[in-house]
């Protein structure tokens, strides 16, 4: 059986999904370029011998239509040769490359694929290509459609989740994340952006706030009030779950993932041809699952594709060293917690998209990325990431280090 492994993994950092971000000035296609590129400079890569470029991308629509993927390689100046695919699954998307990156080289229909995901979220904000799930009154209507943000509000009222509860967490994820920048823990495979002058104008994630308090997030208003309020959202949530007699609307933006831009790349093949190009792999894909569940509370979908990767992999959730769940929202991380009672101790140990950003398409790589750098960092051996996904899917990969 072949396996796929892991070769070498990079990221851009992450800047203010808004005009006034450093990044904004870079095309979706400059930012997976660059990760092209420096996984070409950094293992001395013959284009040649990449079969595919797999990326996720959310919003594929304007700069980022037309397969993002295939242009960034050509923009990259790979081989001609290098084929290109533009996938999405929603927030997934990322991770869903990967792991159908590695599907192929398992099968052995494949030896060498380049697979990440690029969002650049202040050029094509997110919703501009429409989608009918979200638009169609019919469907929405039939599948009790609610804003993710009031999903959230959901499981956190479920769950008792307080106002403080998802502040106090919001605040660890900023101090993780200033902690890690701080002590040059993302030096490794962050690349910096620069601009056609060759000027950096980006080298570290432009989100963090290392000034957050308690007091700061708790002056924040619900971001999801109104919404849920006024445009009757809480009731379709409340029709869903009659055992929930209202929703207690929690999340703000200081307890939300951030609005980015940024994208990633991880090299993926088999054995033979790490050998042949000279390179030494830095983990192994384990097992992946993807699932789906209820499509209002929509977000727990990390919770049973954890579940399927471990039981794919004949482990428990005790074996796994370091996790990354993508942090959507508060109470989306705190309710996995729960659910496997694992403590934070092995969750999100550098903090996660709430203090960096959440470039929708790359998250999936982004974590992927993080694991293989904090299992060297940590010398543990198994990681987990797992993200949830609109309309209640969820997404988990398991990793070895070797």
């Amino acid at each position: 059986m072949n396996h796929a492994y892991i070769y070498d993994c990079v990221r851009t950092p992450r800047g203010k999904g808004k005009p006034t971000g450093k990044i904004h000035s870079q095309r979706p296609i400059d930012l997976a370029a660059s990760t092209l590129t420096a996984l070409k400079n950094r293992n001395n890569l013959d284009t040649s011998l990449v079969e595919d470029v797999v990326l996720g991308c959310v919003t594929q629509v304007a700069e980022q239509g037309g397969c993002v993927a295939k242009a960034a390689a050509m923009h990259a100046d790979f081989d001609q040769k290098v084929a290109g695919v533009t996938l999405n699954r929603y927030c997934g998307s990322g991770l869903q490359a990967i792991n159908q990156s590695a599907n192929s080289i398992i099968s052995g229909f494949s030896n060498l694929i380049i697979a990440g995901g690029v969002e650049s979220m202040s050029r094509v904000p997110f919703g501009t290509d429409g989608g009918s799930w979200m638009i169609d009154p019919e469907l929405a209507n039939k599948t009790g459609f609610i804003p993710q943000g009031i999903s959230a509000d959901l499981i956190a009222t479920i769950n008792n989740f307080s106002r403080k509860d998802v502040d106090q967490f919001a605040l660890n994820t900023q101090m993780k994340a200033s902690s890690a920048l701080k002590n040059g823990y993302f030096k490794n495979s962050t690349i910096p952006i620069k601009d056609k002058w060759g000027t950096t104008i980006l080298d570290s994630d432009e989100l963090i706030r290392p000034e957050t308090t308690l007091e700061s997030l708790g002056g924040l208003k619900p971001a999801f009030k109104i919404l849920g309020e006024q445009y009757g959202f809480n009731s379709v949530a409340i029709q869903k779950y009659p055992q929930v007699e209202y929703i207690n609307h929690i999340h703000h933006a200081g307890n939300s993932s951030g609005i980015v831009d940024g994208a990633a790349a991880v090299l993926l093949g088999n054995l033979e041809i790490g050998n042949q190009l000279s390179i030494k792999p830095k983990a192994k894909i384990i097992s992946h699952a993807v699932v789906s569940t209820e499509p209002t509370i929509m977000l727990t979908g990390p919770v049973p594709a954890t579940e399927k990767a471990l039981k794919h992999a004949n482990m428990n959730i005790s074996d796994i060293d370091l996790i990354e769940v993508n942090e959507a929202f508060a109470s989306v991380v705190m309710h996995f917690e729960r659910q496997f009672n694992i403590g934070f101790d092995k969750i999100n140990v550098n903090g996660g998209s709430i203090a960096m950003g959440h470039p929708l398409g790359a998250t999936g790589a982004i974590l992927i990325n993080t694991l293989v750098d904090e299992l060297e960092r940590r010398d543990k051996e198994l990681g987990l990431a797992t993200l949830c996904i609109g309309g209640g899917m969820g997404i988990a990969t398991i990793i070895q280090r070797v």
